[in-house]
């Protein structure tokens, strides 16, 4: 379709390596932003959030998802969301995918979303059983050679862009996320305490109690 398909493959094999071989995420990984510029990530230096001043603007696109309606970024105007890129291929993809339907579940009321691009070379022919067979709580799309070219281009999967309410990018994870991390990237950009997420668990335990 738009990818080297082999490349992205020992990427993601190298990632499924890394995450199952230590009980830390301990990788060198490249982010690659919608600039084209890069910057060398390990675990002693985390991605996190970059300065406001720092932040581009993310790159508009119009993709079109499983019932054929077209999704649009501007669609998710005042919204801080989170972009990612993966394959039905792709392992370390596979294991993001339920940390972030909980992502989905926890703060969807708070103003995030999940948005999946898929860079299947196969397309729904392959995407859709998969997405019938989880039920993944968030949309998904299809990826084309634009949103390649504007957001990367993509040369490792999973990758991930975290877009504040502004629409600008705020954090981008090339490979296998942190979870912890991630989430706390998400809550600072929704400016949730971290006092309140103690509050969600105690309601959340509650209620699961009744």
């Amino acid at each position: 379709m738009m990818l080297n398909k082999k490349t992205l493959v020992v990427a993601a094999i190298l990632g499924a390596v890394v995450a199952c071989s230590t009980g830390e995420k301990t990788e060198v990984a490249q982010t690659v932003g919608p600039q084209g510029g890069s910057e060398a990530s390990t675990s002693e230096v985390k991605p996190g959030i970059k300065p406001e001043k720092d932040r581009n603007v993310a790159p508009p696109f119009a993709l079109k998802d499983l019932d054929g309606k077209t999704v649009q970024l501007a669609d998710y105007k005042g919204k801080v969301v989170l972009l990612n890129f993966w394959a039905t291929w792709c392992a370390p993809c596979k294991l993001e995918i339920p940390w972030f339907e909980e992502f989905q579940t926890r703060y969807k009321d708070k103003g995030f979303e999940v948005l999946g691009v898929s860079l299947d070379e196969e397309g729904w022919k392959v995407v859709k059983p998969y997405l019938e067979r989880t039920k993944v709580n968030y949309r998904m799309v299809m990826g084309d050679v634009m949103i390649d070219k504007a957001y990367g281009p993509i040369e490792a999967l999973p990758t991930s862009f975290l877009i504040d309410r502004e629409g600008r990018v705020a954090a981008v994870h090339s490979s296998l996320v942190d979870k912890d991390e991630t989430e706390g990237e998400i809550r600072e950009l929704l400016r949730i305490s971290s006092g309140a997420r103690v509050s969600d668990s105690v309601t959340e335990l509650a209620s699961a109690q009744h």
